[in-house]
């Protein structure tokens, strides 16, 4: 039987991993708060678990993929986001909870920079900014079933969502070592010219040897590309604006705004809508986007980062200071939609602009700056959130990603003085 398109596969595994997320993440908080009984310290330290492993961990896996295999760094990425979900919801106890997150932590450095690497290589650097949105698009759709999925289990047992998600992650592992193929990624070339007999004598030295010279030729690509050191500083902007968003947005929803009592409305209902309404959003604009925007020419995807960051933080401010539930939810919204169209079109500009050699390497270099936003930012916006209130919390995580827009401005330099020509391969992706 043939095997799927790599095109297939991305849709499919996009739409499947944004469903599974929505079923477990759209209850998640208040699961933490609810049946593990978690206090805001220890919230914290949940993401802070999360953070430093990602950290820690980004870059090595990001060479495994480079080295050996895209297709076993997802999949590795798959078992183990499977295995830390399973057992968080099974056991709603803090330290169970914190080596959960370590677990889940390590999946997300397997995933991040290979998946994007593998779809690149093989659809062609000229094509993958269509397939990005059009990923973005069918994940807006499936996620949306994740949310209905995940009220109506909830409402049967808070956990029961979070295992259900961790199995079918699992199963999803189990489908791609069937379905995904990766025939563009070509390995480095002292591992095709070893023998067999060889390989098998001087497997761990070589191996770690590769490694190596793939850590190298990244940092090599980073160190003498001002664009590439830019790309790495924005990645470490975003970082510490999500993380204040996605610590303290529900909190402040509850504890600030208040939700609408309306009919038998709970926090887990409620919050279905506001993610559901969202996505239904983001599914138009990102159709617009990928009609209107030429992300071929990286120029155009600077332009577009540019707009969709200063509408984000304008936003962000009205859902840090508005007074009423529906000027909150309406800027809320207008974030979510920035923030979904954002990661398609930045992933695209990023592949534009790293050697494939090292693209994964660079792409965990870019996720692990991310990360150091995250734990260095994050804690500082709780503190002011625990001292002067969750508005003034937010308000500090949209100046946060003001240094952005200096960044985009700079880019964009760059590219009218040094267009970047991006490669192409024979792929035809498929309308």
């Amino acid at each position: 039987m043939r095997s799927p398109s790599p095109y297939r596969v991305y849709l499919i595994l996009s739409g499947a991993m944004s469903l599974l997320f929505a079923l477990i993440f759209t209850i998640m908080a208040v699961y933490r708060v609810q049946a593990a009984g978690l206090n805001p310290l220890q919230l914290v330290l949940v993401g802070t678990a999360l953070e430093v492993t990602y950290f820690c961990f980004n870059v090595p896996t990001g060479v495994v993929a480079d080295t050996y295999s895209r297709k076993l760094s997802v999949v590795m990425g798959m078992l183990l986001f499977g295995g830390g979900f399973v057992l968080e919801g099974s056991f709603p106890i803090f330290g169970v909870i914190i080596l959960a997150q370590l677990i889940e932590g390590f999946g997300y450095t397997f995933m991040e920079g290979a998946l994007e690497a593998w779809i690149t290589d093989e659809v062609g650097e000229a094509n993958v900014g269509a397939v990005f949105l059009r990923g973005s698009q069918v994940a807006n759709i499936t996620g949306l079933v994740g949310i209905g999925a995940s009220v109506a289990l909830a409402s049967i047992g808070l956990a029961l969502p979070i295992i259900v998600g961790g199995v079918l992650f699992l199963v999803l592992a189990i489908w791609l070592m069937l379905a995904m193929s990766e025939p563009a990624f070509v390995r480095p070339a002292r591992s095709e010219r070893e023998s067999l007999e060889g390989k098998m004598a001087a497997s761990v030295r070589n191996s770690l040897h590769d490694m190596a010279d793939t850590l190298r030729q990244s940092a090599h690509v980073v160190r003498h590309r001002p664009l590439a050191l830019t790309i790495l500083a924005i990645a470490g902007v975003w970082g510490g604006f999500t993380e204040g968003l996605d610590r303290l947005g529900e909190a402040h929803f509850i504890q600030v705004i208040g939700l609408p009592r309306i009919g038998n409305f709970d926090t887990v209902v409620w919050f279905g809508i506001i993610a559901a309404g969202g996505m239904l959003l983001t599914i138009g604009a990102s159709e617009l986007a990928r009609r209107r925007l030429a992300l071929e020419q990286s120029a155009v995807a600077v332009k577009a980062l540019f707009a969709f960051n200063t509408v984000l933080i304008v936003s962000m401010f009205v859902f840090a200071l508005a007074g009423s539930f529906a000027l909150a939810l309406g800027a809320f919204w207008v974030v979510s939609v920035m923030r979904s169209l954002h990661y398609p079109v930045y992933s695209t500009w990023l592949n534009q602009n790293v050697d494939s050699r090292v693209r994964a390497t660079v792409l965990s270099l870019s996720g692990q700056t991310d990360a150091l936003g995250q734990f260095t930012v994050g804690p500082g916006i709780g503190v002011l959130g625990t001292v002067y209130g969750l508005r003034v919390a937010l308000s500090a995580a949209a100046g946060a990603l003001s240094p952005a827009l200096l960044l985009y401005g700079y880019a964009l330099r760059k590219h009218r003085s040094e267009p970047v020509a991006a490669q192409t391969h024979p792929v035809t992706v498929e309308p």
